[in-house]
């Protein structure tokens, strides 16, 4: 038996609804903050093992890069919070249906840039 489904390989024409976009989200946040737990580790191993290793993560966490990793690890962080709060009301039964559903998913978006925006200004 031949199944004969369509088959779109464009995949800028492909539009994907809020819930989708975050759920995505939450697991590529999820991924970014194992990856800056990494970083987080190794500053910390550093910090701890002299003054002189201290003095390079802190002139290291002063500078441009030190300066955007903590803010994206606490994007990362925020938005992985805001998700995992928002599946748990799922879970609990409410915001399940399409409309609510993505509506949830918007609010959570725009709360998630607005508190990285007001997270960068403050550590900048």
């Amino acid at each position: 038996m031949k199944k004969q489904r369509p088959v779109n390989l464009e995949l800028n024409t492909i539009k994907f609804p809020p819930s989708a976009i975050s759920s995505i989200l939450h697991r590529i946040t999820g991924v970014a903050m194992f990856f800056a737990l990494l970083f987080v580790i190794w500053a910390w191993a550093v910090s701890v093992s002299s003054p002189e290793g201290f003095e390079q993560v802190q002139g290291l966490m002063a500078g441009v890069l030190g300066k955007v990793v903590a803010i994206g690890t606490l994007s990362a962080l925020t938005y992985h919070i805001l998700g995992g709060l928002r599946h748990m009301v799922m879970d609990m039964g409410y915001w399940e249906e399409l409309e609510s559903g993505n509506l949830s998913a918007k609010a959570i978006i725009a709360l998630w840039i607005i508190l990285t925006i007001v997270l960068g200004v403050v550590l900048w």
